[in-house]
């Protein structure tokens, strides 16, 4: 992943991203969306009811920490979900009240054609797995 963040860091990227609030997971909001990279954080953005909302996982060197301002408010950390084809796969465990913990994970990989793709899907406590977030950004070019 280092050397994923040196070859990227000072990248931008645009593009359109679904959202997923239906229970069913039939429906999603479309949005624009960006990404850039920077040094060891990916920082992306994205439109939701008229108001933008950023997000960033940041790597210090030992741990992934994620935040976004509608999802995660507050950074948390994350654990690296091992085996993974992705650049970068983490997931971290939220409370839901008179619940158990529920389950959130980030996926970023990148396409043969070189675009990048974020997903982030919801995991029930009893493993049922519920798409959430899908943004596909293409290259912004100078």
């Amino acid at each position: 992943m280092k050397d994923w963040f040196s070859k990227y860091s000072g990248t931008h990227w645009k593009g359109k991203g679904e959202l997923w609030l239906d229970p069913d997971g039939n429906s999603a909001h479309l949005y624009d969306c960006a990404l850039s990279v920077d040094n060891n954080t990916i920082n992306y953005s994205w439109l939701y009811e008229n108001e933008t909302k950023q997000g960033s996982f940041t790597f210090d060197g030992t741990a992934i920490h994620w935040c976004d301002s509608w999802h995660q408010p507050n950074s948390v950390q994350c654990s690296a979900v091992p085996n993974t084809w992705s650049i970068l796969a983490v997931s971290h465990e939220y409370e839901v009240p008179d619940n158990p913990n529920w389950g959130w994970r980030s996926n970023l990989s990148e396409r043969p054609d070189g675009s990048l793709v974020l997903q982030m899907t919801n995991i029930t406590p009893w493993g049922e797995e519920g798409r959430a977030v899908r943004m596909i950004f293409l290259p912004e070019h100078s």
